[in-house]
């Protein structure tokens, strides 16, 4: 049965919304650099396994895939390598805001790579959302000492949104190349994991794990629903509807994000981080609604 782009929409939304509270639990006895190899590791083979049930084609041309090894290392790596290390000194809602910023990263991207110009809104939009993060974090700026530790996770929590933005595009471009989203992910994920494990074995990580519930469930939950799922219904809707209506996605997931940290991590609400996440979340939705009346061409024309 095929999803419709609503579902899939709403599994991406609330999915990637509850990940970032997952992934505390992946935090402290374990590397985080080995915990993303585990969680890449048995996505990838899950996917290989749902590949040869259903009989789907997984053989391809080398240069397909360094391709999938590309988009592999920057979506399903380094990102999250990053990230998992930001979120260290974050609530996980914050991380989640800042990631929403990928908005604008991949529309730099689409103009870099595929030269596609960004509309007056899209400034607009860009504007309204870095103003925003500022004011999120503004108890942090206004003080840098005694922020430094949180300024240093915002810093990969931003380098990370990079790197998977990067992802974007890897993934957008393998999509129009005609490689199925499916069997794209699998091999991106094995790829990962092998970068992940080579490099956890170069830093003489252990790769010893525990026991304990809250750590092999939520790493369950990250592999099968953050990655295999979540993944799945971002990429097909990326690559069905393309990626401005796409990254309506972006725009609520922190909202979700939040939601849960308010509940879960004590996150306290000030006046200047309601402030910002209301700007992030206009300035998303400038960058991805279809038109404005007062940005359409019309009305710029008339003005000139």
């Amino acid at each position: 049965m095929q999803l419709s782009s609503n579902q899939l929409y709403l599994a991406t939304v609330f999915i990637w919304g509850s990940t970032f509270f997952a992934i505390k639990f992946q935090l402290g006895d374990v590397d985080e650099v080995v915990s993303i190899f585990y969680r890449f590791a048995i996505a990838a083979a899950l996917l290989f396994a749902w590949c040869w049930y259903k009989g789907l084609n997984l053989s391809f041309a080398p240069q397909q895939h360094i391709w999938m090894a590309a988009q592999g290392a920057t979506l399903f790596g380094l990102n999250y390598v990053l990230v998992y290390y930001g979120t260290h000194n974050l609530t996980t809602g914050l991380v989640a805001v800042v990631f929403s910023m990928i908005v604008f990263m991949n529309i730099l991207n689409n103009r870099l790579c595929f030269g596609q110009k960004p509309e007056p809104r899209v400034l607009f939009g860009a504007l309204f959302g870095l103003t925003g993060i500022v004011l999120v974090f503004w108890p942090e700026l206004s003080n840098l000492q005694a922020g430094k530790a949180t300024l240093t996770s915002l810093a990969l929590a931003v380098a990370g949104m990079v790197v998977a933005s990067f992802g974007n595009t890897f993934s957008a471009r393998n999509q129009r190349q005609q490689l199925p989203v499916v069997q794209t992910n699998a091999w991106g994920m094995a790829y990962s994991a092998i970068m992940l494990a080579a490099f956890a074995l170069w830093q003489g990580k252990s790769f010893a794990t525990p026991m304990a519930f809250p750590y092999w469930s939520s790493l369950l939950y990250l592999s099968v629903f953050g990655s295999i799922l979540a993944f799945g219904a971002y990429l097909t809707l990326l690559g069905r509807i393309g990626s401005e209506k796409a990254a309506y996605s972006m725009v609520l997931f922190p909202i979700v994000a939040l939601g849960i940290s308010t509940l879960f991590e004590g996150y306290l609400w000030t006046w200047t981080a309601l402030v910002g996440v209301a700007l992030v979340l206009l300035g998303n939705l400038l960058v991805v609604a279809k038109r404005l009346p007062f940005l359409s061409k019309p009305v710029l024309q008339q003005n000139n």
